[in-house]
């Protein structure tokens, strides 16, 4: 059992009022939200700790989420989120640290409770630890180590080839605006019929979103050249029928105004009648101009460094119409808007398998991570 081996020490929270963020006492962790890969981040610190972790104890979230580990990066205070445990003279640290590691989607399953699951310290103090020779702990580790150095170095280049698609798509996004921008620049607000700022917080309150009625966008529903609703985000038809102003049509473009610049994505027949939210904008598309062109456009580093440049604001930037109606954007053919947007889908959907591919083998890298830490404590990693 892991008490016949450990020391382990309840978290406990102290009262707020010792709480701090400008390093008066010592650290102070209340759960998984301060976990880095190995060390948790230090963000608040506590002037009165009640429990206290030392350097290298293995730190075990035992509620909302149950069983993921990091170490103590020294002397620390630990809230009710957080036991430690503390390997005895008959255990390695590492070698406990994995076993956790591997013990984790288990251990889970011994969480408890509706809000959120939580493991009582009954559970945690009657957990079922192999202990071989201190020898054979170590072996085991240092074959672990040995192999997720391998998996950790093909994980970097997979990232690595993730970030340069990444740059490529941009690259390919840049050409296609640079290209396009040598037929002739004016500024968007001669290619709209409107361009129009989601409705005033008074004119749309928290208490007028209901679940299951008319979607209302903002910012935060706009990503990757698309728009994806909140179904708890949403107004009765009666409420957006008095935003009617604010209805978005087939062929407009949505753009985010506050905080990250860029979000923008088309409005197709399947959003028309959705309501622009406050924190949005409409920009209505004269007949000849394609929604899905011009959203391509707007979404280009060179749109994103203008948006930025000319945003207000300190804490989040803003943008209003006088901002956005001077937007510089090429004025050609619809023909050859079709031309330029199919060029762009087909490398796109080039772009799009590599990437797929890629996340297949960052999730088949993290399920061979743990099939090496089961067959580690199995007695098969040899």
């Amino acid at each position: 059992m892991l008490k016949d081996i450990a020391a382990i020490i309840a978290g406990q929270s102290p009262e707020s009022k010792y709480y701090n963020t400008n390093g008066e006492g010592i650290p102070f962790f209340q759960g998984k939200a301060d976990f880095g890969a190995l060390y948790p981040n230090i963000r608040t610190y506590c002037s009165q700790p009640i429990r206290i972790a030392e350097k290298d104890d293995i730190l075990l979230s035992v509620r909302a989420p149950v069983g993921p580990t990091n170490l103590s990066p020294g002397k620390v205070c630990i809230g009710r989120g957080l036991t430690a445990i503390r390997p005895g003279s008959s255990i390695r640290l590492k070698y406990l640290l994995y076993f956790f590691r591997y013990y984790e989607a288990q251990l889970q399953k011994s969480g408890t409770g509706t809000t959120f699951k939580a493991i009582t310290q009954n559970v945690i103090k009657n957990i079922e630890v192999p202990v071989p020779s201190l020898d054979e702990q170590e072996r085991i580790v240092s074959k672990i180590e040995e192999l997720f150095s391998k998996l950790d170095a093909s994980v970097a280049e997979l990232k690595t080839a993730k970030e340069k698609l990444k740059v490529y798509r941009q690259a390919v996004l840049k050409e296609a605006f640079a290209s396009a921008m040598q037929t002739g620049v004016v500024e968007i607000s001669e290619i709209v019929d409107d361009i129009r700022i989601g409705p005033f917080g008074t004119a749309l309150h928290k208490a007028d979103y209901i679940s299951g009625g008319i979607p209302v966008i903002n910012p935060q529903h706009i990503s990757g050249l698309s728009i994806n609703a909140n179904t708890k985000v949403t107004i009765s038809r009666e409420k957006a029928a008095e935003l009617a102003s604010y209805r978005l049509e087939e062929n407009d473009i949505i753009m985010g105004r506050r905080g990250e610049m860029g979000r923008v994505a088309p409005v197709t027949n399947a959003e028309a009648g959705w309501i622009c939210g406050t924190g949005s904008i409409i920009f209505r598309l004269k007949p000849e101009y394609d929604a899905f062109f011009y959203a391509q456009i707007l979404s280009a580093p060179n749109i994103v460094h203008y948006l930025e440049d000319n945003a207000t604001g300190t804490t989040m930037k803003n943008l209003n119409e006088n901002i956005v109606k001077h937007i510089p954007v090429p004025k050609i053919t619809r023909e050859l808007q079709k031309d330029i947007v199919s060029n762009l889908e087909a490398q796109s959907s080039v772009c799009d398998s590599i990437e797929q591919t890629i996340d297949i083998s960052l999730q088949q890298a993290e399920a061979l991570r743990q099939s090496i830490l089961k067959q580690a404590f199995e007695g098969r990693l040899i």
